[in-house]
């Protein structure tokens, strides 16, 4: 827990008890996570503050939102050196249509597009559907 603590400090996010809980709680997941997945594990914590920290975790860099087509924002941690710069982070999400999870593929990175002038990226989101190795066999 106090890897956990330093890892907040360092990105300038106060370790408050919920906040080291819920970044436990994701470290533990080799999936990206919902709200309401964080809302199930702690089902005695306050919803806005579930959200709140899920939002400063967000801003400061420690995860990143993926939207994968379900209609649910999922959140996954950042993976170390990571900033979410368009220009230099992004990665392939893969959502499984059987067990509908979704996972970060950071060793897949999507190449920098080139748009047409004129043209401002805010955000870049690739997902790529289909059956995953646990549900495939393989």
């Amino acid at each position: 827990m106090k890897e956990i603590e330093i890892f907040l400090e360092d990105k300038k996010v106060r370790p408050t008890a919920m906040r080291v809980l819920i970044y436990k709680y994701m470290a533990e997941k080799e999936i990206a996570v919902a709200l309401t997945d964080i809302e199930n594990a702690f089902t005695k914590a306050d919803r806005t503050t579930l959200y709140r920290t899920l939002k400063t975790f967000e801003e400061n860099g420690i995860v990143h939102q993926i939207d994968d087509g379900t209609g649910i924002s999922k959140y996954a941690l950042c993976e170390k050196g990571c900033n979410c710069k368009i220009e230099q982070d992004l990665h392939l999400h893969f959502h499984c249509s059987n067990c509908n999870e979704t996972v970060c593929l950071t060793k897949h990175k999507i190449p920098h597009i080139n748009l047409p002038e004129g043209y401002l990226a805010e955000d870049v989101n690739l997902v790529v559907k289909g059956i995953c190795e646990k549900c495939s066999g393989n």
